[in-house]
Formats: C-alpha cells, sequence, structure tokens
C-alpha cells in the first residue's frame, strides 16, 4: 500500500486585523487566526481519508491548502514524492496540478451561470492543453457526462437547467476531465438533499473502484463519512484532536471531543441509552484556550489540559490521539 500524500506540520495563519488607520484611531493590535495548526497526515493510493468536525474547524482550509489556492504559513504538502511548494517552473506546477483536483460545496456557486455545461467541463481540458479540434472536445466531454449519469445532450444546457444534484454531478465530471489521480472533496454533498446526497457519494465510491482515484472528503456529517471513509481524522479548532481507521474510530472513539460528536448522532438503536451532547460553544478562534483547545468543554479536563497542549500519540491498537487523558489512562 503506497502512500500518495503526505502533510507534514502544516499551519496557515490569516491576518484578520482592522485597517491601520483604525488600528492606529483605536489602538488596537494586530489579530491573527490560526486557521490551521500542525496538522499532518497521510494518504494511501485508491484509498479515502475523512476530516470532520464542527464549522470553523480548519477543515475547508486544510483542502485549499492541499490544492494550492492558499500558501502554507509552515509546513509541507508531498504529493506522490514529490514536495508541492518546490514546484517552482510553471510547467511542474501545471503537471501537479492536473493530477489533483476539488470539488467544491456549493454547486449552485461553483458553476458559471453565464456559460454551457460543454464550455464549463470542457475548461480544464482547453486550460491544460490536453484535447484539440472541436469535435474531440465535444466527445470528451459527452464521455465525462456518462461518468457521472448524465446525458451527452446535456452538455448543450446551461446551470440554471439542472438540480442540485445534477449540478454537483457536472461538478464531479468537470474534476475528472484531467485524469486526476488525487480528489479534494469540500463538503460535496452538504447542500443537497438526503435522497440526491446518497446517488451522489455512490457515484464517487463507483468512479473510485474504476479509476482508482484518492480522495480527502471534508464532512460535517458522520454517516456521510461512515459510507465513504477508510480513515478519519477529527479536526478541533485547527488541530488534529484523533486519527483512526474508520471501523476502529466508530467502534471505539478515544478522544472526547470524538465521542460528543458520535453521540450527537441520532441512531434508532440506541433508544434508552445515556448520551453525552456536545456541550458548550467552540472558542473564539482569535483568542483560543491555552493548552489543550478542547479543555474548556471536557468533561475529563484537569489542571494540566489547561497548561499544556497534548502530543499527537499513537495507540498500540492503530490510530492516533493528541489528549493528556487517554495518555494518563483516566478514560
Amino acid at each position: 500500500m503506497t502512500t500518495l500524500v503526505e502533510v507534514h506540520d502544516l499551519a496557515k495563519v490569516f491576518d484578520v486585523s482592522a485597517p491601520w488607520l483604525n488600528r492606529v484611531v483605536e489602538r488596537k493590535p494586530r489579530q491573527f487566526v490560526h486557521a490551521v495548526d500542525g496538522v499532518s497526515f497521510a494518504i494511501a493510493r485508491g484509498h479515502t481519508l475523512a476530516l470532520v468536525g464542527e464549522s470553523g474547524c480548519g477543515k475547508s482550509t486544510v483542502a485549499r491548502l492541499l490544492v494550492g489556492l492558499y500558501a502554507p504559513t509552515r509546513g509541507r504538502v508531498v504529493f506522490d514524492g514529490l514536495d508541492a511548494a518546490a514546484a517552482v517552473s510553471a510547467a511542474d506546477r501545471r503537471a501537479l496540478h492536473r493530477r489533483m483536483q476539488m470539488i467544491f460545496q456549493d454547486p449552485y456557486a461553483s458553476l458559471n451561470p453565464r456559460w454551457q455545461v460543454l464550455d464549463i467541463v470542457a475548461e480544464p481540458l482547453r486550460e491544460h492543453g490536453l484535447i484539440d479540434g472541436k469535435d474531440a472536445l465535444k466527445a470528451r466531454v459527452g464521455e465525462l457526462l456518462a461518468e457521472v449519469g448524465l446525458a451527452a445532450a446535456d452538455a448543450q444546457k446551461f446551470p440554471h437547467q439542472f438540480s442540485g444534484g445534477q449540478r454537483q454531478r457536472i461538478s464531479i465530471a468537470r474534476a475528472l476531465a484531467t485524469k486526476p489521480e488525487f480528489l479534494v472533496c469540500d463538503e460535496p454533498t452538504s447542500a443537497l438533499d438526503v435522497s440526491v446526497q446518497a446517488q451522489v457519494l455512490n457515484i464517487m465510491k463507483d468512479l473510485q473502484r474504476e479509476l482508482g482515484l484518492t480522495y480527502l472528503f471534508i464532512s460535517h456529517n458522520l454517516a456521510v463519512v461512515r459510507h465513504v471513509a477508510d480513515e478519519v481524522g477529527v479536526m478541533y479548532l485547527g488541530r488534529l484532536v484523533e486519527l483512526a481507521p474508520k471501523k476502529a474510530l466508530f467502534a471505539r472513539p478515544r478522544h472526547p471531543y470524538t465521542r460528543m460528536l458520535l453521540d450527537a448522532i441520532p441512531d434508532i438503536r440506541m433508544t434508552g441509552r445515556a448520551r453525552t451532547p456536545v456541550q458548550g460553544e467552540v472558542p473564539n478562534p482569535l483568542h483560543p484556550p491555552a493548552g489543550c483547545a478542547f479543555h474548556p468543554r471536557c468533561p475529563h479536563a484537569n489542571a494540566r489540559c489547561s497548561q499544556e497542549r497534548p502530543a499527537m500519540l499513537t495507540l498500540p491498537e492503530g490510530g492516533q490521539v493528541a489528549c493528556h487523558a487517554v495518555q494518563e489512562a483516566r478514560i
């Protein structure tokens, strides 16, 4: 099992300060948000890693860092043995970007409403110079649409003529145009109805089997993650708090935050069992808590948790967790 994507100590800091004059007049300091703070993971070729967590935990920022939409403040992304930051020349970057593509969250916003589907799906082919000639381009777009369950005739239509699920299929077809090996999926089904979600997820699973694709799947829906992932990473306030194979994580979650997330899933078989609701609010990312970021909401926190940031600990049974309570066998 070979590793396709490796992420080492990835971090992204955003400057969210008020304009210079406002800071001078109001005597306010500059402000920074650590959106991603020291995230490391690896994804095996042909596998799916899902990143989960509450809104604002940094999942989508990780996705954008991987495909090069943001430059990392610290750390590096290694794709198939190549350091993404080392691709200095335009040709090297273009070749790298052809091998990785992204499916965005909102199919209503990610497709140009003025373009026909033919132009939307053909744009990567034109941009990378993969196909010449109108007829060849039209034929390839027809093939891509057929792969995602649409008709070749749909190429002549505009995005507003499709439902949300069909638009997301068009987004998937566009992402597949350059024959990528790695797809970053940023909550690709969260804007869709539940029945349509299942259709899109099944298409993505089928395409992974047929084309040998590797996925980074961003989601806050653990039921979706259970359906698509091989491995799950749980993020909280920019940091990974747990990383484990899917079966192990759902059968025996170790981090208190992971346990709270799983307890919040409605399950008819669990009727009558005591449940721990997800308590408290996510802290202000401008002023994160010292030590473990989760300690103000954690039922197992002690003095050490409020002072010392926990390191990622590799567990004997597999998986990793960043938690003092687990390390000290308090839970």
